[in-house]
């Protein structure tokens, strides 16, 4: 089992960048798949990215493509996502997700992942 705490949310004015982390807990983290979601208000919870356990396969929402960037340091047991050109449409609380990988499938599926952050709130002011 492993436990997820996102950091780093916060308000940002348009056009600006913010770095999240994750943290997670647990001495295998490198044998799991982690993902970015988000959820806006009066909104479905939204596919950002996703990172293979590996950290060498990477995949990302539309809406996100060429502006965000997800990364891990298994080392650290830390993925990150960073954000920018921030709009104001990428108002949202931010989940990180994992779960246990034998591949490195990429998955964007809310179900597909076992383990979820309690989310940090991001902000863009326009």
């Amino acid at each position: 089992q492993v436990q997820l705490v996102e950091s780093g949310g916060g308000l940002v004015q348009a056009g600006g960048s913010l770095r999240l982390s994750c943290a997670a807990s647990g001495r295998t983290f490198s044998s799991y798949a982690m993902g970015w979601f988000r959820q806006a208000p009066g909104k479905e919870r939204e596919f950002v990215a996703a990172i293979s356990r590996s950290g060498g396969s990477t995949y990302y929402g539309d809406s996100v493509k060429g502006r965000f960037t997800i990364s891990r340091d298994n080392a650290k047991n830390t993925v990150y996502l960073q954000m920018n050109s921030l709009k104001s449409e990428d108002t949202a609380v931010y989940y990180c997700a994992a779960v246990n990988s034998y591949s490195d499938y990429l998955r964007r599926r809310q179900h597909e992942y076992d383990y979820w952050g309690q989310g940090t709130q991001v902000t863009v002011s326009s």
